[in-house]
């Protein structure tokens, strides 16, 4: 706006944008537009210019075609070209840098750049703590947990490794990659020493935890075992004392329904009497379904009370039917049925089912 003799404001000629303005470039380098942040595409770029891009080849007929950004069909044009070649070069690594910025899920990046790490003779340690910014922005990326695991492998180093993994656990207790990682570090450099006090100290943030309990499984599996009496009722023990403190915790259930399974359930001693005293003041689905498996292991194992050990499974049956978990009512239908058919001599062996009435 200008002002006249009076003081007052007259509007300016508009002013022409300029053909790198209107397609939002902030400033030129040497006549060529950069984007608004500076970065300067690879097509544009002096060193690049002996390379031929490869454009992605969608087919004669794509369906739901992506619309990629003119940043990312430059990156990953220049990116084929290079794969193509199988150019080891210093260019090449920085390029995959980009690459994966733009898409840390890509496969064939992450595989190049380890391609060129090698070729290159790179500080490995260096990309170590490269793929440790990366997993702490996606930590739930396969790609880059895989790339380093190869990194840790070629390093034969994982001094790093569980305190990495920890903290990546304090964001998020459940993540899938961070346990498998850390089952696969533990069990490649024998690092099993303080892992069952993490577990419990992780039980303790959370009980309901059930990568918690898989790890609890993995690292007794693979140290003292279960065979040990004194190791399986500290576990048993261990395990109900967690049931206590939350009974609806499916989690813990199933930890003790795997440690004692291949046993036979019924056959531990005094555990049946432990439920039992809980069932009045802890009862839940989960306890009630226990003792149906109890009591079917007993029926299995051709028990002296037969008779009234399906009586009082079928109870329970209904029990969780009607009252504790009616959502999967029809399934506990079924479970008594099969039981009734498999073990009472006035029924038929088969199991019909149920038809609505009408």
């Amino acid at each position: 706006m200008m002002a006249d003799e009076e003081g007052r404001a007259e509007p300016c000629a508009p002013r022409l944008e300029t053909d790198a303005e209107a397609a939002g470039d902030s400033e030129l380098e040497f006549g060529i537009p950069l984007e608004s942040n500076g970065y300067l595409l690879y097509r544009d770029r002096k060193e690049w210019a002996d390379i031929e891009p490869v454009p992605q080849d969608d087919g004669p007929n794509p369906v739901v075609q992506i619309i990629y950004s003119e940043k990312f069909r430059d990156v990953y044009d220049y990116f084929r070209a290079v794969l193509q070649r199988d150019e080891r070069s210093e260019r090449a690594f920085k390029l995959t840098g980009d690459a994966i910025e733009l898409n840390a899920a890509n496969y064939t990046v992450w595989h190049f750049r380890r391609v060129l790490l090698q070729s290159l003779k790179k500080d490995l340690y260096e990309e170590l703590n490269y793929i440790t910014a990366i997993i702490e922005d996606q930590p739930k990326n396969y790609q880059v947990w895989h790339h380093r695991r190869v990194l840790v492998e070629w390093l034969k180093d994982p001094s790093r490794e569980l305190e990495f993994i920890a903290d990546i656990l304090n964001q998020d207790a459940k993540n899938y990659h961070a346990w498998q990682h850390r089952q696969w570090v533990i069990q490649e450099f024998k690092l099993w020493d303080d892992e069952l006090e993490y577990v419990e100290q992780l039980l303790k943030e959370d009980v309901r935890n059930n990568s918690v309990w898989n790890q609890r499984y993995f690292v007794i599996s693979n140290t003292t075992g279960y065979d040990d009496p004194a190791i399986l009722e500290r576990e048993v023990q261990y395990t109900l004392e967690m049931i206590k403190m939350v009974p609806h915790n499916e989690s813990a259930w199933n930890y003790l329904r795997g440690i004692l399974q291949d046993r036979g359930l019924s056959k531990y001693p005094g555990l049946l009497e432990q439920l039992l005293d809980l069932q009045p003041s802890h009862s839940s689905p989960y306890l009630i379904a226990f003792l149906v498996d109890i009591y079917e292991d007993m029926l299995d194992n051709q028990c002296e009370n037969k008779e009234e050990m399906l009586n009082k499974a079928l109870e329970l049956c209904e029990i969780l039917a009607k009252e504790k978990d009616v959502i999967r009512k029809e399934y506990w239908k079924y479970i008594g049925r099969s039981l009734q058919s498999k073990h009472s001599p006035h029924v038929e062996q088969n199991v019909p089912a149920e038809t609505d009435e009408q």
